[in-house]
């Protein structure tokens, strides 16, 4: 597919003269949480679809031009984008460089976990999560910082609606108050439940509800258990009455049938992005659909 981008013309964009201020994000949870800063006053747009594979996003030609016309970048960071680096090499425009005000790393400032594991490069390398892991955004305390910085950078590129970035972020970070405390309270009664996961995706998660994950199947991030350490993981499951198996939408649903049906866990299937499931439509609306699902898996598992 990227070989089809470089057909389209590499001149750099025209500046931003107005109007909606044109923004790209690499993830559909980055563009929820740029629109509820942004509002009426951005243009957003996700290069990843809500479900994908780390390793094999394909950007399209008119994501390409897109990308080229918007006055932001914003990207998870860390290692969970291989795939952009080939893409911003296609676009080859100076605006998206490293510490451009024009791209926007939206993990700084953020309080990553797993920072020790050691880096793997290689943009079709194992994704190792090596400098700390990537899911950050599903700890919905987390969207204070990275808001923080979204709308302290839109400020600088539309300084007329800076006024307007802050009252729009301090209205969502009201409701994200308020639902902070109702997903505790909901899974306040399961606080020490332990659970294996899939894929490691859910340490944030994890930490701000009180579960404790005890494995995870694939024995590094993106890589396939093999047999053997199926069968040695479900037995452990099984001897220490693990309630829990947790997967997510682009999960081999064999794998985990087979895992829940020889470890005696419940399997429950939560959503890592925003439109990985239709009920997940916005930020807030992914943690109302993850605790509900979570309560109800962990209230029946008793």
């Amino acid at each position: 597919m990227l070989g089809a981008l470089a057909l389209v013309p590499l001149a750099a964009a025209l500046a931003w003269g107005g109007g909606r201020l044109p923004v790209v994000t690499t993830s559909t949870d980055l563009k929820a949480l740029v629109e509820a800063t942004g509002g009426d006053r951005v243009a957003v747009e996700s290069l990843a679809p809500a479900v994908h594979d780390p390793h094999a996003v394909e950007v399209t030609p008119g994501q390409l031009r897109r990308l080229k016309e918007a006055r932001l970048l914003v990207r998870i960071g860390l290692d969970h984008e291989p795939w952009l680096a080939r893409v911003l090499r296609t676009v080859d425009d100076a605006r998206f460089a490293p510490g451009s005000p024009h791209n926007l790393d939206a993990s700084k400032g953020v309080d990553l976990l797993q920072t020790d594991i050691a880096r793997v490069r290689g943009e079709r390398g194992v994704h190792v999560h090596g400098f700390g892991n990537p899911h950050y955004w599903l700890d919905p305390a987390n969207a204070r910082p990275i808001t923080a910085a979204i709308a302290e950078t839109l400020g600088r590129l539309a300084p007329a609606d800076r006024g307007v970035f802050a009252a729009n972020r301090a209205r969502f970070l009201e409701r994200l108050d308020t639902g902070l405390a109702r997903w505790g309270a909901a899974l306040a009664p399961y606080r020490g439940a332990r659970a294996v996961v899939v894929h490691d995706s859910w340490p944030y998660f994890a930490q701000r509800f009180g579960l404790v994950i005890v494995a995870a199947v694939e024995p590094a991030p993106g890589v396939p258990p093999s047999p053997a350490s199926l069968a040695a993981l479900a037995a452990r499951m099984r001897e220490a009455a693990v309630p829990l198996l947790v997967a997510e939408p682009s999960s081999d649903a064999a794998l985990v049938g087979q895992i829940a049906a020889r470890s005696g866990a419940r399997a429950v299937t939560l959503i890592p992005s925003v439109g990985g499931d239709p009920e997940a439509r916005d930020y807030l609306a992914l943690f109302d659909v993850n605790v509900a699902r979570l309560a109800r898996a962990l209230g029946g598992a008793r």
